[in-house]
C-alpha cells in the first residue's frame, strides 16, 4: 500500500491523493515513486478512464519539492522518468487528469497542476513558481508550459518575480477552469469527470492526443495535415459505431472505450 499517497476507485474514475500534508504535500523522492506508479496503474487500467488529483488537508494541493529532505541527503534530486509527481514528463498519457487545488501549489505542485488537463480551484487556493528566489528555475515543465497556457507577458511576470497568482487570478487569466468554494471542490472536479464520462472514451483519449501533438506545428494548416495513427483507431472503434446508432435510436450510448 502506498504510503505517501492514497488511490481510490470511484466506478470509471481514479481519485489520486498526494498525503503528505504535515509537509504541505511536498515531495520526496518516494512520494514521487509512488505518484508515478499509481499514474502507470492508471495508464494500464481499461477499466479507468478518468483520474482526479488532489492533496490531503485543506492548506496545500503541493508545496513542490520537499527541499528540507533533499538538504538531508546530501542535496541529491531523484525524479523519476515520468517527471515530478509522476505526471511532469508523462507525455503518452491518453486519458484526462483533472487537479483538484485545495490550496498553494507553488513549484513542482504548480508544475504537476499545469501538466494537468483541467484545473478545478479552491477559492484559497494560490499558484506559483517561486524557484528563483531561492536560486533555482522551474524545471519540471514551468518554464514551457506556463508560457503556453497564459499570455507570454503574464508567464514572464510570474516567472522572473516568483509571484503567485490567486484562484480568481488564475481563473481570469484561463488557467483554471472553475473557482469554488472548498467544501465543493471534490464535487466539482468530480462532475467534470462525470461530463467526460458522458462522452466516447475513446473520442477523449483521441481528441487529447491530437490537440496535443497538433501543438507541436506551428501553422493551423500543418497541424491539420498531420497523420494521426489516433484518428484511423477511432474511426474503426465500436464506440465511433454506437454513437451515431444510440443517437438514431433516442437512448444513452453504451460505451466500450475500444
Amino acid at each position: 500500500m502506498p504510503e505517501f499517497c492514497r488511490v481510490e476507485r470511484d466506478g470509471r474514475v481514479l481519485v489520486v491523493t498526494i498525503d503528505r500534508p504535515e509537509v504541505m504535500n511536498a515531495l520526496h523522492p518516494p512520494a514521487n515513486r509512488e505518484l508515478g506508479e499509481a499514474f502507470d496503474a492508471f495508464a494500464a487500467d481499461p477499466e479507468l478512464w478518468v483520474a482526479i488529483l488532489t492533496g490531503a488537508g485543506e492548506r496545500a494541493f503541493s508545496a513542490g519539492n520537499d527541499l528540507k529532505f533533499q538538504a538531508s541527503s546530501g542535496g541529491r534530486l531523484e525524479i523519476p522518468p515520468a517527471g515530478f509527481g509522476g505526471l511532469t514528463s508523462r507525455f503518452d498519457l491518453a486519458k484526462p487528469v483533472i487537479a483538484a487545488v485545495n490550496g498553494v501549489a507553488l513549484g513542482g505542485g504548480f508544475e504537476i497542476a499545469l501538466a494537468c488537463d483541467l484545473i478545478v480551484a479552491s477559492e484559497t487556493a494560490s499558484f506559483g513558481l517561486p524557484e528563483p528566489r531561492v536560486g533555482l528555475a522551474a524545471l519540471a515543465g514551468g518554464l514551457h508550459r506556463l508560457p503556453r497556457q497564459i499570455p507570454q507577458k503574464q508567464a514572464m511576470g510570474m516567472l522572473l518575480t516568483g509571484r503567485r497568482l490567486s484562484a480568481r487570478e488564475a481563473f481570469a487569466l484561463g488557467l483554471v477552469n472553475e473557482v469554488v468554494p472548498g467544501a465543493e471542490l471534490l464535487r466539482a472536479a468530480r462532475r467534470w469527470a462525470d461530463a467526460i464520462l458522458e462522452c466516447s472514451p475513446v473520442s477523449v483519449r483521441t481528441t487529447k492526443q491530437v490537440s496535443t501533438r497538433g501543438l507541436r506545428f506551428a501553422s493551423l494548416e500543418e497541424a491539420m495535415s498531420q497523420h494521426y495513427d489516433e484518428i484511423r483507431d477511432l474511426v474503426l472503434s465500436d464506440d465511433f459505431q454506437e454513437g451515431p446508432r444510440a443517437f438514431a435510436e433516442k437512448r444513452p450510448p453504451r460505451w466500450k472505450g475500444r
